[in-house]
């Protein structure tokens, strides 16, 4: 059987002059019928003139020039305006006159310069076409002169409309695809934020670790595993989210969600932070975006633990709920501290839009007898 869609999209793909040659066939045949000759578009009360050879050069010359209507708007326009005058003039008043205001209203949604030379080259031939006429015997009046010019005035209106409203809706698919290449670049942003600060900050922080530990080789040496597990997770992290970066990678595939938080958890303890875990419930089957969300909160609070309170302990609890998922963590204050707890602020910055657009609650601050407490709502169901 026939494929349609694959014939539709082979037709779309032709240039525009083999798509508008049908037409422009149809209607000089059509015109050349019998039964609509003398039916067309007639100004005054010439008698009309049987169809010769001539009238069939006239109507080619009105209706072939249709073919070229997008392709070369002007010339296909000036050659169909001047087979509709030897037309009216002959008295053929061909079905191809119909011909005129389709290339009219073609013009004015494609022709790109040149639009107002066509516009007064083509209404200063208009007193002289009815003047002709007149002179010939039509008793056409001067409101019926200008109703019909009006008339031509519409169908060039009707095209530079059709124009607008194309020109109008190309701007906002660019201002679509704009804000879509905006808000990925910003995703990756805070992918690459999340994934290389909370690893290089682990690494850092063992490595310092690791000076002081020179007359303990086991220790040393497991510090250093540690070190070198971190920067392999760091890596294997970096290459999925270059995966994403391709066309045809698995969206769902390695992406990190809240059932990897015990990992992430023992992770931030090895590199020296006592931290406590407490999950309460079960992660709903629908939770979607929720759960990637959630684990993003908790390694961003880790990472802050680790880089501004290194020592405190930290207590992690992360609920699930039927319509939401709530995470809390929060440090003491009893480590040491080498900067301010809010650091730069970007990443708390993205955690915050990244909650706000699943329609949750997101909060983080000092606590008054010092740490620091991060929180959030993330309601559960979203579509990853």
């Amino acid at each position: 059987m026939i494929d349609l869609r694959r014939v539709q999209d082979l037709w779309r793909r032709c240039d525009v002059t083999v798509r508008d040659l049908p037409f422009a066939l149809l209607l000089t045949v059509a015109s050349l019928l019998p039964a609509f000759q003398g039916r067309g578009t007639q100004i005054g009360d010439l008698p009309p003139r049987p169809y010769d050879a001539l009238a069939v050069v006239v109507i080619a010359l009105e209706c072939l020039p249709l073919t070229v209507r997008r392709r070369w708007p002007a010339a296909g326009l000036v050659l169909v305006s001047l087979g509709f005058a030897l037309d009216q003039l002959f008295a053929y008043h061909a079905l191809a006159g119909t011909a005129l205001p389709i290339a009219l209203i073609s013009a004015a949604a494609h022709l790109e310069r040149g639009r107002r030379v066509t516009v007064i080259l083509l209404s200063a031939a208009y007193p002289p076409l009815m003047f002709a006429l007149d002179r010939l015997g039509s008793n056409e009046t001067p409101a019926d002169i200008v109703l019909f010019y009006l008339a031509l005035v519409l169908a060039w209106g009707i095209g530079t409309w059709l124009r607008s409203t194309r020109a109008a809706e190309a701007e906002r698919r660019r201002h679509v695809a704009e804000a879509t290449r905006a808000a990925e670049r910003t995703r990756i942003a805070r992918e690459l934020h999340d994934v290389v600060t909370h690893h290089v900050t682990a690494m850092v922080v063992q490595a310092e670790a690791a000076r002081y530990l020179t007359a303990a080789p086991d220790r040393l040496d497991a510090t250093l595993t540690a070190v070198t597990d971190t920067g392999r997770r760091a890596i294997s992290d970096l290459r999925h989210l270059l995966d994403l970066l391709k066309a045809d990678h698995d969206t769902d595939a390695g992406t990190p969600s809240a059932g990897d938080l015990h990992t992430l958890v023992e992770q931030t303890r090895q590199a020296g932070q006592p931290v406590t875990f407490t999950e309460e419930g079960e992660p709903a089957e629908s939770a979607g975006s929720a759960e990637f969300v959630a684990y993003r909160v908790v390694q961003e609070a880790l990472t802050n633990a680790l880089k501004y309170a290194h020592g405190s302990h930290t207590e992690v609890r992360v609920g699930y709920g039927e319509k939401e998922i709530t995470v809390e963590v929060g440090t003491d204050g009893s480590g040491s501290r080498t900067r301010s707890p809010g650091g730069s602020g970007r990443g708390l910055a993205g955690l915050r839009d990244r909650v706000d657009a699943l329609g949750g609650e997101f909060s983080a601050g000092q606590r008054a007898g010092g740490g620091f407490d991060v929180r959030a709502r993330i309601p559960a169901g979203s579509a990853s």
